[in-house]
């Protein structure tokens, strides 16, 4: 076998040992696809489920170790590290390859904390955190705000895990249109896969694992952090939770001889919520609606006494105080109109200071701004469509709301 030849024999033994040591990785290992690079200085992998090898470092390489760096390899990839790394340096304005490097280096750290042991042999020269003098169990985008490259980082200037790693193109990807590429939708089958085999058997993969496979099964959802800002920013706005009191008389009354002033006390602001129950909003979507609910009372520091529900389809219903989240009725199922939900929050005694709908959008909404603050938590939809008209397209939610798509 000449230097060039790719040993493949040694490389899949490797890869059925990495198997065995992980059953639970085997969808994903196997779904790689191995392209021989002489370009490549180990191994690595881009985003589109390709792994390049380099003939010289499988012939160097013993076969545990192999299997170690396949484990590795992989797992940047089921983590999403392209599209993290991608998603971090937009949001802080990071660019160049120097970055990029630091990128992979985290995400190195992430993986390697956790995953060797008796049965993985830890390949030579493998990136933890202890190298860096930091805890371990943290994610890539922890580890990205703890160092940046100096001298305690020069010793891995070699590390290349691939555009899969870092979110960087190179030289040797095959690209989006390249052979043997995974789709979107197979990878997405790859990653589900393998968390189903997770979560079946919890026990035999490392916390870091579950962690993993859990976040798959039930993915964050950023929408439920933009709702309790925008009530956040709803009930902390000027005037909102104050009104004038005579149990304690006002400071100036002292400059007005005979006359008792009010003053001026801020109360806890209260939420209304009002559930658009019309026949237009599905199952799946009501029953979410607990969870938008509990979203609001943590943006209220927990006050559930200060959060009330109200349904409303074609019509208001009965207003009920959020005591316990799992006994609120969600009563409707006919046409849709806010306009008498926001009419009977209003006339509720305190009224509220501010009101939250969650909707289709598919309803009329009312002519005039409310006297509170308003936010809308709209489902979002592919299409619009109307009950009974198919050329139906609902009225935008009002200028005066604050729109969060949910979903």
């Amino acid at each position: 076998m000449t230097h060039d030849d790719l040993d493949e024999e040694k490389l899949f033994a490797a890869r059925l040992h990495a198997v065995r040591s992980r059953p639970y990785l085997a969808t994903a290992l196997f779904a790689l696809h191995v392209v021989r690079s002489r370009r490549v200085p180990t191994m690595a992998v881009d985003r589109h489920w390709r792994c390049y090898v380099s003939p010289a470092f499988v012939d160097h390489t013993p076969l545990e170790e192999l299997a170690g760096v396949w484990v590795h390899e992989v797992s940047h990839l089921l983590r999403d590290h392209h599209g993290r790394s991608d998603r971090f340096a937009a949001a802080h304005e990071l660019t160049g390859p120097g970055e990029r490097l630091r990128m992979n280096i985290a995400a190195d750290c992430e993986i390697n904390d956790d995953i060797f042991d008796d049965d993985l042999a830890r390949p030579e020269g493998a990136v933890d955190p202890a190298l860096l003098r930091l805890d371990e169990g943290q994610l890539m985008e922890d580890y990205l705000r703890q160092f940046r490259l100096g001298p305690h980082t020069d010793g891995f200037t070699w590390l290349d895990c691939g555009s899969g790693a870092d979110g960087r193109d190179r030289e040797w990807d095959l690209g989006a249109d390249g052979a043997h590429g995974l789709t979107e939708q197979e990878r997405d089958a790859v990653r589900f896969r393998v968390a189903q085999g997770i979560t079946a058997h919890p026990g035999n993969a490392p916390r870091s694992w579950q962690r993993w496979a859990e976040e798959v099964f039930h993915p964050a959802q950023p929408w439920r952090e933009l709702l309790g800002a925008a009530v956040r920013t709803a009930i902390t706005a000027p005037g909102v939770g104050e009104d004038y009191t005579y149990g304690r008389p006002s400071r100036r009354s002292a400059g007005v001889p005979g006359v008792v002033m009010p003053s001026l006390r801020r109360r806890p602001p209260r939420v209304c919520v009002i559930v658009d129950t019309s026949a237009s909003v599905s199952d799946t979507e009501l029953g979410s609606v607990i969870l938008e609910i509990a979203a609001i009372a943590r943006a209220l520091g927990g006050r559930r006494d200060l959060v009330s529900v109200l349904s409303c389809d074609a019509a208001a219903h009965a207003i009920r105080p959020l005591c316990h989240a799992e006994a609120i009725p969600l009563v409707g199922g006919g046409g849709t109109d806010l306009r008498a939900g926001f009419a009977a929050a209003l006339r509720t005694s305190p009224r509220p200071d501010a009101i939250v709908a969650l909707t289709d959008g598919q309803t009329r909404w009312p002519d005039a701004k409310p006297p509170c603050r308003t936010v809308v938590g709209l489902f979002s939809r592919q299409r619009p469509s109307g009950e009974d008209d198919p050329d139906y397209v609902p009225d935008a939610p009002p200028p005066w709301a604050r729109v969060v798509t949910i979903g």
